[in-house]
C-alpha cells in the first residue's frame, strides 16, 4: 500500500483524519450491500453480488493498512497482541 500511495504522490492526503474517514466511508459502502436483506439473504451470494462485496471489503482493508502505515503502527504485532488479549477475555470452552 505504501508503494502504491508513493507512486501517486498521495502522501499529503494520507493522514490519520482523512484515512479514518475514508475507512468509515468504505465500511458504509460495504454495509449498503446488506442493509435491507434478511438474515437468510445474507448467506454467501444468495441476496447480493459477492464480487462487489469483495471489492468493498478490499477497499476497507486497503484503507486500514494505509492508516496503519500513516500512524507507523506495526499491524502484524498489534493484531497478535490484540488476539492474545481477546483469548484472555474470551477463553475457549473447555472440552467436555
Amino acid at each position: 500500500m505504501a508503494q502504491f500511495v508513493a507512486e501517486r504522490s498521495w502522501q499529503r492526503f494520507h493522514n490519520a483524519k482523512n484515512l479514518s474517514m475514508s475507512l468509515a466511508i468504505e465500511a458504509g459502502e460495504l454495509m449498503e450491500h446488506f442493509q435491507w436483506l434478511t438474515t437468510d439473504e445474507t448467506v454467501c451470494g444468495s441476496g447480493f453480488d459477492i464480487k462487489s462485496v469483495g471489492e468493498e471489503l478490499a477497499d476497507v482493508v486497503c484503507y486500514a493498512l494505509s492508516l496503519a502505515n500513516a500512524l507507523e503502527i506495526d499491524l502484524s504485532s498489534t493484531i497478535g497482541a490484540k488476539m492474545e488479549k481477546n483469548r484472555q477475555k474470551y477463553p475457549a470452552a473447555a472440552d467436555s
